[in-house]
Parts: C-alpha cells; sequence; structure tokens
C-alpha cells in the first residue's frame, strides 16, 4: 500500500488529491496524489506513458482532469480559468518549462523581447520602461545569457542556450512552483550538469518549488528531494529521493535503477549493431564509401 501525503504543520504550495484523466475508455492518469512543499523538490519518474507528463499538464492545465482536485498556492486549479485575469495570476502561480525550448520561444523575436514580454505581462502596470529593463537584465544573468545572447533570436543560440533562455522566460512571471518536463533531456551530459546547477542555485536564491518529470534518476538525485515513481498512470512508491533510489521496494523501482548503466558501462558490440528493423541502409540499397 503506498501511504497517501499528509497535511503538515506548513501547508505545501502544491496539492493533488485523487487525479485522474480517462481519454475514451483508456485511463493515463488513475488515483495519483502528493503534496510539494514551498522550496522543495518533488520529481515523478516512469518510462514512457506511465502517465508523469499527463499529471504535470493537468497541474499546468493543459489538461481537464475527468476527477480529483489540483490546489497550487491554495486555490483550486481543477477547472479552466474563467477570466483573463486568473489566467494571469495562474500564470504567476506555476510556469513550466518544456524538454524542447521552441515550444516556449518564439523563433521571430529575440530573447530579451521575449523575456521582456513575460515581464510587461505579468508585471505592476506602473512600472516604468527603465525598470523593467533592469528585471530582463537580472534575469538574463540569473541564468548566465550575456548581452550578445540576448540580442540574437533563438536559432543562432546552443540547445544549452536556448533552455537557460527557456528557464528565464518561465522565471519572468516570478512563479512560485515551475514544472520542469524532461527539461535537460535533449542536453549533452556537460551542459545538463550546467543547467542543474543553474537550477540548484536559482532554487536557493528565489525559493521557487520545482516539480521535475524526469525517465533521468542521475538528473532526479540531483535536483529532487522526494520522488514519485508511477506505473501505468499509478503511483507504485514513493519517498525520499535517496532511499527511494538506494533502497527500492516495488519491483518496477528495482528495474528502474537497474537499468541505469553503470560506471564504466560500455555496449556491447552486438548492442551496438543496427538491427534489420532500425538499419539506416535501406533494403535492396547497398551501402558504399563516403555515403551520407
Amino acid at each position: 500500500m503506498i501511504d497517501q501525503p499528509s497535511a503538515g504543520a506548513i501547508k505545501p504550495v502544491l496539492m493533488v488529491r485523487g487525479l485522474r484523466k480517462e481519454f475514451g475508455s483508456s485511463v493515463a492518469v488513475d488515483d495519483v496524489s502528493f503534496d510539494v512543499q514551498s522550496g522543495h523538490s518533488l520529481a515523478i519518474v516512469g518510462e514512457s506513458g506511465s502517465g508523469k507528463t499527463t499529471v504535470a499538464r493537468m497541474i499546468v492545465g493543459l489538461e481537464r482532469p475527468t476527477a480529483g482536485s489540483v490546489v497550487a498556492c491554495d486555490r483550486e486549479r481543477s477547472r479552466p480559468p474563467r477570466s483573463t485575469i486568473e489566467r494571469r495570476r495562474r500564470g504567476r502561480e506555476i510556469q513550466i518549462v518544456f524538454q524542447d525550448p521552441y515550444s516556449s520561444l518564439d523563433p521571430r523575436q529575440t530573447i530579451e523581447s521575449a523575456i521582456d514580454e513575460i515581464v510587461r505581462f505579468h508585471g505592476d502596470r506602473s512600472t516604468g520602461e527603465a525598470a523593467r529593463r533592469a528585471r530582463v537584465r537580472e534575469l538574463l544573468g540569473l541564468v548566465g545569457l550575456d548581452d550578445r545572447q540576448a540580442a540574437a533570436l533563438p536559432r543562432a543560440l546552443s540547445g544549452g542556450q536556448r533552455q537557460r533562455a527557456a528557464i528565464a522566460r518561465a522565471l519572468a512571471a516570478e512563479p512560485r512552483i515551475l514544472i520542469l518536463d524532461e527539461s535537460v533531456a535533449a542536453l549533452d551530459v556537460s551542459i545538463q550538469a550546467q543547467i542543474l546547477n543553474l537550477l540548484m542555485d536559482i532554487r536557493d536564491a528565489t525559493g521557487v518549488s520545482y516539480l521535475l518529470i524526469s525517465h533521468d534518476l542521475a538528473v532526479v538525485r540531483q535536483l529532487s528531494d522526494e520522488i514519485v515513481v508511477m506505473q501505468r498512470g499509478r503511483i507504485i512508491e514513493r519517498g525520499p529521493t535517496a532511499t527511494v533510489l538506494d533502497t527500492p521496494h516495488h519491483s518496477y523501482t528495482q528495474l528502474l535503477r537497474a537499468s541505469v548503466p553503470g560506471k564504466g558501462w560500455q555496449p556491447s558490440r552486438a548492442a551496438m549493431r543496427p538491427t534489420p528493423a532500425t538499419s539506416p541502409v535501406a533494403p535492396n540499397v547497398k551501402a558504399t564509401e563516403g555515403t551520407t
């Protein structure tokens, strides 16, 4: 039996209770409950199809729950906002950073302009232009982007720089909760480390809470305080991150843990050899030297 989150002395910044999502006859999420404390990080892990991204989309409002409740910053969020004012308020409470930063960056807009747009939308309408520009510079500095990168279009930046820009844009709304949906999955390992260190520094500086959606247990270990493990839409294990990853109890969690390559691991020749179904060379086409 999985222990349900209990009410503590300090009210959580995010409370999810009995969340369920049906797509026709298919149940993607079934009776999911958890809390995220202010200034803390919770990771939801599981393989593709486990329901973790659907949970994130319901929390941020991109999907409507079939049943259950989402309470963020003491406000019910299980139903769509009814006004522009409510939509803006929700944006100041929760933001999301996706795996692909192009999903949140306009390819025709400079990075500085993209961040300024959010500062103007969510900021104080009485704030002058000088103060607004200073806030944009502050955000750019927080994620380590310089003036040249701020003036560039997204296509001129590297993947890591674009992800930094997406994080800055999300932080421009000054959210209390930031959802990170596989936000470093597409980056090289060295760039991943830079972004993870950046996220930890931002949490220390701002007190923002993270909800981390990931299949990468190394990322989860570094960034999260607690973890819930999902399989087929349900939570099958939960607890402090180090405890769950070091001494997993459920067989599925043990399998996830065992699938992480150990130190010095190298794929075998058989594993590296493409099978006929996945070979880059089409059937009946002869590969020759110099083929690209």
